[in-house]
């Protein structure tokens, strides 16, 4: 039974960690964005676009990454799946948020408002 576990363990963390790498290429995040919004260092970020670093399902960082893909998830089907739509959004000033989204997804309080702001004008439509 502990082997199963690892393995599914191993298998969510590998799964996780290229859905995050994804959705940064997506949006064209840099590495020091991605490790902000993750609380990870950029040098680890970088390791994590490469392949060189996982997601550990233990950690904060895999918690996080889970919030990036709702929000990634939620802003993609606002947006009809349309990735200039939703980068363009992220970088552009907010007034319901007051702030832009890009700037407000590196703290874990900003996250979670982007994502929950994001998930109530999907529900609208």
């Amino acid at each position: 039974m502990a082997t199963v576990q690892a393995w599914q363990g191993n298998d969510e963390n590998r799964v996780l960690t290229a859905a995050v790498s994804r959705v940064a290429t997506c949006w064209k995040l840099t590495n020091a964005q991605l490790g902000a919004i993750l609380g990870l260092s950029p040098a680890t970020a970088s390791r994590l676009r490469s392949g060189g670093f996982e997601l550990d399902r233990s950690s904060k960082a895999f918690e996080l990454g889970q919030y990036l893909i709702r929000l990634f998830r939620s802003l993609d089907a606002l947006m009809g799946s349309d990735d200039a739509a939703s980068t363009s959004w992220l970088h552009s000033p907010n007034l319901d948020l007051d702030g832009r989204p890009i700037d407000l997804i590196r703290s874990i309080r900003g996250l979670d408002a982007v994502a929950n702001y994001v998930d109530d004008h999907r529900a609208q439509v």
